[in-house]
């Protein structure tokens, strides 16, 4: 296909108002004028020509290295193949008519290779809207990607187009968003400093001019930034899941071939490892007022106390199974009486209630290894036997105003509990217990150390909590009740053979001493270091 360069200039004949054009006997100097360049294109559907033109070039050598930029995007495409052919051509006539820059060739020949739209200049913040509004999952999960799209990945990013954004883009973006996280730390406290200087200065009635300052100081107050959460390690990796998931959406219409959001790196967001609310832990809790863990697990007498203390209370059973079989909060509220067999001793949390903002929906499992069957101890059944018996008799006081709902833990009317009210109940006990604090979500990692001190082991524990992988287990619930640990050690100290006491164990009984539990038969005999006549 044909191209050429040429250079014009724009000058005008004094007398006629004409163009000079090649007449012009300024063109003798190369700096005079400027250079076009033209290629043709392959013709459209209809057989009707087409062309890419460009003009106002400094200079011969950029207008000829453009006209080789668009002759190798023609060369991409097969002799063979008049579909490449023809989208490359849409592209370069849209790219003339945009008078946009040329494409890059290396990419252009990936979105060629893999069938990609080579016309589209889609942004990464109109993909996550199409692939927001397409997606249909759980009403909290939605919520979360909403907040990750409108706080974070849109104001950062989503004025990039799609098919050019990359690692690079995704670092500078998690580096502002720590950046900011500082802003916020001294944003909050600044805004807690002043809540204390809008407090009266003494008790009793303020004077005039103390009720001038506080105005003040209250109005000084509501020009300030609300408290604002950071973005810590674990949402940093939400934020980034969130992106991974678009990004394999785009990828899974072909919209691109890469996704930066599965090689950038950020520091670690596990979760906190649960501990054990151990007699030296409380001590210091007591006297300091400082938590060793963002997530705290009661010993089992401790999660007694708590029970004598909840007896009387009517969601009384609600904390004994989440306690003791680990059921979350929402699978705990959402519970069935149909899929719960007292009689089998057998419990299938298969739905769960959870809240959008305030609003309670009933929703499938968290995953579907969720709503598997998990045994009831001889206990539980006693104490749901009970609550069952409780709520017949709200039903019979409530008569034709009871709704049936169906579920085991209701309230009085037999409507739905709220999430919340479990948690509010639960922090009001807790309150006159006296006992160090923990969450109602943290009965779940109670419930894991009762398994595992009554012998359960991990794959035990991951059946009883419906985890997804072992890993999960095995990364999560590492604190031991300190008599099955320090059993286990002692179990692994008698398996030693030794010949004589160990310094420090004489007269401890025989469990400090192998050789005294262990026969003869068992000891190893001690090698010669002379080799017996004969020997071969």
């Amino acid at each position: 296909m044909k191209g050429s360069t040429h250079r014009r200039c724009y000058c005008r004949d004094p007398k006629t108002g004409k163009p000079l054009g090649k007449s012009c006997p300024k063109l003798s100097s190369r700096k005079h004028g400027s250079y076009s360049m033209r290629q043709e294109l392959p013709p459209r559907e209809d057989g009707t020509r087409r062309s890419f033109s460009r003009a106002g070039y400094e200079s011969l050598k950029a207008a000829q290295a453009d006209l080789d930029h668009i002759r190798a995007l023609i060369g991409l495409a097969d002799a063979d193949c008049p579909e490449d052919l023809a989208r490359i051509a849409d592209l370069l006539e849209e790219v003339a008519d945009a008078k946009a820059p040329l494409p890059d060739i290396e990419a252009t020949r990936r979105r060629l290779r893999h069938g990609l739209d080579l016309t589209s200049r889609l942004t990464v913040g109109e993909w996550l809207d199409e692939w927001f509004a397409a997606k249909k999952v759980r009403k909290t999960t939605a919520n979360g990607y909403a907040s990750h799209l409108r706080v974070h990945l849109k104001p950062r990013i989503g004025h990039i187009r799609l098919d050019r954004l990359n690692v690079g883009h995704l670092v500078e973006m998690f580096d502002g968003i720590a950046d900011d996280n500082e802003v916020i730390i001294a944003e909050n406290a600044a805004r807690r400093e002043q809540i204390a200087r809008c407090k009266p200065s003494s008790p009793g009635r303020p004077t005039a001019a103390e009720r001038a300052r506080l105005a003040e100081e209250q109005a000084v107050l509501a020009r300030m930034k609300p408290f604002r959460k950071v973005a810590g390690p674990a949402t940093r990796q939400s934020i980034r899941r969130t992106l991974r998931a678009a990004l394999n959406g785009a990828i899974a219409q072909q919209l691109i071939t890469f996704n930066p959001a599965a090689h950038v790196q950020l520091e670690s967001g596990k979760r906190p490892k649960p501990l054990l609310w151990t007699d030296q832990r409380v001590q210091r809790w007591l006297a300091t007022g400082e938590k060793p863990s963002p997530v705290m697990v009661w010993t089992p007498a401790q999660f007694g106390i708590f029970l004598d203390a909840a007896e009387g209370d009517r969601l009384y059973a609600l904390f004994h199974l989440i306690g003791t079989r680990g059921l979350r909060r929402g699978e705990a509220v959402g519970q069935d009486w149909t899929e719960t067999d007292l009689d089998a001793g057998l419990i299938t949390p298969a739905k769960e209630i959870v809240v959008d903002g305030w609003d309670p929906y009933e929703s499938a499992p968290k995953t579907d290894g969720s709503a598997s069957t998990i045994a009831l101890d001889s206990l539980n059944v006693a104490v749901l036997r009970a609550h069952r018996e409780r709520q017949e008799q709200e039903r019979q006081q409530w008569g034709p105003a009871w709704q049936d709902t169906g579920k085991v833990f209701t309230q009085e009317d037999g409507s739905w509990l709220h999430p919340e009210t479990v948690s509010e109940t639960f922090r009001r006990i807790l309150a006159v217990t006296g006992l160090p604090p923990i969450t109602l979500r943290d009965l779940r990692h109670v419930a894991a150390t009762l398994t595992h001190g009554g012998g359960g082991d991990l794959h035990t524990i991951k059946e009883t909590l419906r985890h997804s992988t072992i890993t999960l287990t095995s990364d999560t619930y590492t604190s031991l009740l300190p008599e099955v640990d320090q059993a286990a050690a002692e179990a692994a100290a008698r398996l030693i053979p030794r010949a004589r006491p160990v310094s420090g164990t004489a007269g401890a009984g025989p469990s400090a001493h192998a050789s005294r539990t262990h026969g003869t038969e068992n000891a190893v005999a001690p090698r010669s270091d002379k080799t017996d006549e004969g020997a071969t």
